[in-house]
């Protein structure tokens, strides 16, 4: 389908700071046994303590062991480096692993080694949430706790994996977005309730019991490290209730409420002046009290280091820790309060009792993974090892991950797909064209195996390569060499007598204004930090063996925003008398370079609206107030909102020649009540066609949780009124009333 024989492939890139360089964690080693307390098989005597006995309930087991431990064993339990108690028979734990994308070897629970020397490592996240596919989402966390488990069964790593990131991409200056399913608080909430039901569902069926436990991250309104002396460490988020809650805590919500998650960590920033860590209302009120934790809730490392000798919001260590602990935290990652814990009981902070509910709630977790059930190979995972890492079936799925990820922003008709018979000569430039590690991201492990950008595009074709620039810092650019190797298409854009493929591998994005403009540049694409198998995804979309449908998770601003916008500024919405311009598609007024949502396909698809309502009317008893004075919403509480709900059927069609899947958003923009959103995600569906196949898509939207809206004063409501549906450039307006 090419139109010319000589083609130039630029690889960019957007430098994505992070905190810390991880490196390898490689040693050779032989068959190791899992950690796991009541081994009845080798210390008979422990069948008399109740805790061991896989037959009573989980609370009763608890409520033993904890009776049975001393004051200073008990202390020993709240730190992520437990100490065990030989004579109980359990042993020491490490609760910090990771499985941000794959088994990760940035905790200290995990470790690779010549018996197990990587794993499947997945596409960055944010590349994974540009799938808008749900199901996927859990299928990955299924693949990837099926690893996890068979790495443990070896040795090799915990049973608690501090996964996923869900804080939302709301400064495209935050390395960490690249985390993060994006800036859009529904798809970040049904990626994260998927994500740990694919972690932690068991194949038994069993929903008291866990296969691994994961852990809902950095709670809350966390998206800052460091910026211009702004550190996260002792970063204030300003947050007014409003934004707290219809931006930054749906998400942890929903992993709580839809995915059962078994632990969620707080973060190191204060919101609105206290540390999340030790904010009764944010953990023992919300977290447990309103959405009923089921698990622990745990700090970052060194989260209470830092709030009493950064943040200075304590007198005393001791007074730290008692706050912590009274404000519903049950798990130190440090020594904090190892060292501190005792001192203060001493003083009178705390109490045994304290101490007991903490312990509890994190052994509670460790029963349902069956840490207390004696030997894990004798259980429902126990034949999982070594050759349930890494299995083709695995790396394929992460190959799958990142071509259904990769986003095709600009395509020039007849530029993409290219034909690999009808191409002479690829130039391939770009200090990412050849990279391995890169295509990774952060909080990786050790991959199976790499497939670099130029090797999956040299499978196909004969290819010159030219790195362009020593790394991606790009000092010196290397244009003659690049030249040359280019041999007929020049690499400089503008006179390049080929079309420029420009591939941008990044961890969000940039002003690439100038790429959009330039006829000389055909085709943009955005692959994120695509995982393992990255080059031959990329390949696969550029030959046209995959048909992209990607969408951008997080919206791309020009430079102009990043100049004038402070990232301390934690307000959503925009502000007029100020010029400040807002953030996210939800609430930016701004200009774009791409927008949340964007994504071409190389075929097209036509839609038509098959159901929808023009009217809701919301029931409303004879007295409500609002039957007898003019009101803008109502409140979304539950006698109002039982059983409101309307379905949306679409019709989609693919008019173009080539199969692909149509990724269909349903977008709602709700009357301009409470400092609204101009609008948001309701849903999303992925729809697979042959050419000129049509198929039915089906939403089903409920009034009360799906076009509510949360007023100034954080209360949900129902706006009245004219609502606008949209599925891209296809329009739906009706009435809400009462």
């Amino acid at each position: 389908m090419a139109l010319a024989k000589n083609t130039v492939f630029l690889f960019c890139y957007i430098l994505c700071i992070t905190l810390t360089n991880f490196g390898l964690n490689f040693r050779p080693v032989f068959a190791q046994t899992p950690v796991f307390a009541c081994d009845v098989s080798s210390n008979p005597g422990l069948k008399n303590f109740s805790f061991c006995d896989v037959s009573l309930d989980v609370k009763t087991r608890v409520d033993d062991l904890v009776n049975r431990l001393t004051l200073q064993e008990k202390i020993g339990f709240v730190v992520n480096s437990a100490k065990g108690v030989s004579s109980l028979g359990i042993p020491n734990y490490e609760w910090w692993s990771e499985a941000l994308h794959g088994v990760s070897y940035t905790g200290p629970g995990v470790k690779f080694t010549s018996l197990v020397p990587g794993a499947t490592s997945f596409p960055q996240v944010l590349l994974t949430g540009a799938t808008f596919n749900e199901s996927l989402f859990e299928l990955i966390g299924k693949v990837v706790s099926t690893e996890a488990r068979a790495m443990y069964n070896v040795g090799l790593a915990g049973l608690t994996f501090w996964s996923p990131n869900i804080n939302i991409f709301r400064d495209p200056r935050w390395g960490r977005g690249q985390e993060t399913p994006g800036e859009d608080p529904v798809l970040s909430s049904k990626y994260g309730a998927a994500y740990v039901r694919g972690l932690q569902q068991r194949d038994d069926g069993d929903k008291d019991r866990l296969k691994v436990a994961a852990c809902c991250k950095h709670y809350t309104a966390y998206d800052l490290d460091n910026w211009k002396g702004n550190l996260r460490y002792n970063f204030n988020a300003v947050v007014t209730q409003q934004d707290l809650d219809d931006t930054f805590q749906p998400p942890f919500k929903s992993c709580v409420l839809d995915g059962n998650v078994a632990s969620v960590m707080c973060s190191y920033n204060q919101v609105n002046g206290k540390p999340t860590c030790a904010d009764y209302d944010l953990l023992a009120g919300v977290i447990r009290g309103q959405w009923k934790l089921n698990g622990y809730i745990v700090t970052d490392c060194d989260s209470l280091k830092e709030i009493f000798y950064s943040q200075h919001y304590t007198k005393t260590p001791e007074e730290t820790a008692a706050l912590a602990i009274k404000s519903g935290l049950d798990l130190n990652c440090g020594s904090f309060l190892t060292n501190h814990t005792q001192a203060a009981i001493d003083r009178g902070l705390l109490n045994e009792t304290d101490i007991n509910k903490a312990i509890s709630n994190n052994f509670a977790t460790l029963m349902r993974l069956g840490f207390f059930d004696g030997d894990p190979r004798k259980q429902l995972y126990g034949n999982l090892g070594p050759k349930d890492v890494c299995t083709p079936a695995n790396q394929e799925l992460a190959r799958d991950v990142a071509r259904e990820g990769i986003v095709l922003l600009k395509n020039t008709e007849g530029s993409l797909p290219l034909s690999p018979t009808a191409i002479k000569s690829l130039a391939v430039i770009g200090p990412n064209a050849n990279v391995t590690k890169t295509m990774l991201g952060n909080y990786e492990g050790t991959p199976c195996k790499y497939t670099t950008p130029l090797q999956g595009l040299t499978a196909s074709v004969a290819t010159v390569y030219q790195s362009g620039c020593n790394d991606i810092s790009c000092a010196t650019a290397q244009v003659d060499e690049a030249k040359k190797v280019a041999a007929a298409a020049d690499a400089v854009a503008n006179v390049s007598k080929g079309p420029v493929i420009l591939v941008i591998m990044s961890g969000g994005g940039m002003d690439v204004q100038f790429a959009k403009d330039d006829p000389k540049i055909t085709s943009i694409l955005w692959v994120g930090f695509p995982g393992e198998a990255g080059g031959a995804a990329i390949a696969d979309v550029i030959f046209g063996y995959y048909n992209p449908s990607g969408r951008l998770p997080m919206t791309w601003y020009p430079q102009s925003y990043v100049d004038k916008v402070p990232m301390t500024n934690m307000n959503m919405r925009p502000d007029p008398a100020t010029g400040y311009p807002g953030r996210t598609y939800r609430f930016y007024t701004g200009p774009t370079i791409f927008s949340f949502g964007d994504g071409l396909s190389y075929s097209q698809f036509n839609h038509h609206l098959v159901q929808a309502p023009n009217l809701v009317s919301v029931p409303l008893d004879e007295g409500h107030v609002c039957r007898s004075s003019k009101c803008n919403s109502i409140d979304a509480v539950e006698e109002t909102c039982n059983n409101i709900a309307f379905d949306i059927h679409l019709r989609v069609k693919n008019v173009g020649k080539m199969a692909g899947s149509d990724t269909v958003l349903l977008f709602s923009s709700p009357p301009r009540v409470h400092n609204a959103p101009q609008k948001h995600l309701l849903g999303f569906q992925k729809l697979h066609l042959t050419p000129m196949a049509e198929g039915l898509v089906r939403f089903n939207v409920d009034v009360c949780k799906h076009l509510s809206l949360v007023d100034e004063h954080g209360n949900r409501k129902v706006a009245l009124g004219l609502h606008v549906l949209h599925v891209g450039s296809l329009k739906h307006s009706f009435n809400v009333r009462i």
